[in-house]
């Protein structure tokens, strides 16, 4: 991979000074088993319900260093851009990730140690399990008195942000709308990685509704020609939405625009507006 690897991961990874409103362990069954999830939750000032935004997480470059497994993902321009909007956020961590129980299973091979694997016999049973994880958690979350359930969206990043576009097409009645950022389940180092990508992005196709597609230039993972193509294999499966492209600034990666609201935030503005929701 590509030597801006370590630099985008440390900036994806690390956090930030931003504090969530509450920290939560939130109690969840999940395969039978029941596990505490964490969640951050971030909400506007008011007395709610809100419009809330629930966005999930990539991963851990190649998968084979555990230290990076209970980072949390927090980002803090994205968080500030929908709550001064008036919405409420909530980042969830999926099992043994970013503090909550449980196994990380995500699609790694044999042996474990060496990360994810290209293989789709495994790569696309750890998408399945984290599509479950989400499954069970959006149901706690909408349960919370602050969501408005009739203003729901789902987003992400990397592999949060394919799991948005596979999600929403498994659930289309929960959510109005659903924003991808860089999203992609495995890197162009894999020689499968359209197969996995495509299979994944096309089970959005069910979604009904418009999406939003948001990638970089430069993007160590996921080369802009690679979304494209994945984009077009979604919308050839009956998915709706645009793809945005946008060069970040002079040495930096694609894959960390999410950081970056000064490039996508008129595209964000018109398509919650387009599906309802408040952008002011």
């Amino acid at each position: 991979m590509s030597r801006l690897v370590p630099v985008v991961l440390a900036l994806l990874l690390s956090g930030s000074p931003l504090r969530a409103e509450t920290d939560r362990m939130v109690p969840i069954q999940i395969d039978g088993v029941a596990v505490r999830l964490a969640m951050q939750v971030h909400t506007p000032a008011g007395a709610g319900p809100f419009p809330t935004l629930i966005f999930h997480h990539g991963s851990t470059g190649r998968g084979n260093d555990p230290s990076l497994f209970a980072r949390r993902f927090e980002p803090a321009p994205l968080i500030e851009w929908f709550r001064a909007r008036g919405w409420a956020v909530v980042l969830l961590s999926r099992r043994g990730r970013g503090g909550s129980e449980g196994e990380y299973d995500e699609g790694f091979g044999l042996p474990r140690s060496a990360g994810y694997s290209c293989d789709p016999s495994f790569s696309l049973p750890g998408a399945e399990r984290a599509l479950r994880d989400i499954d069970a958690a959006t149901a706690a979350i909408l349960a919370m008195p602050f969501v408005d359930r009739t203003r729901v969206a789902v987003g992400g990043q990397s592999r949060g942000g394919i799991l948005s576009i596979a999600w929403s097409g498994r659930r289309p009645s929960v959510v109005r709308a659903a924003v991808n950022f860089v999203g992609g389940w495995m890197g162009e180092g894999c020689p499968t990685a359209a197969q996995i990508n495509r299979s994944l992005f096309d089970r959005g196709g069910a979604f009904g509704s418009d999406t939003l597609w948001l990638y970089g230039d430069r993007d160590a993972f996921y080369s802009l020609r690679h979304s494209r193509a994945n984009h077009a294999s979604f919308l050839a499966a009956g998915g709706r939405g645009a793809f945005h492209e946008f060069q970040p600034g002079e040495g930096r990666s694609g894959h960390g625009i999410v950081f970056a609201p000064v490039l996508w935030s008129e595209a964000l503005a018109v398509y919650l507006r387009a599906q309802g929701l408040p952008a002011p």
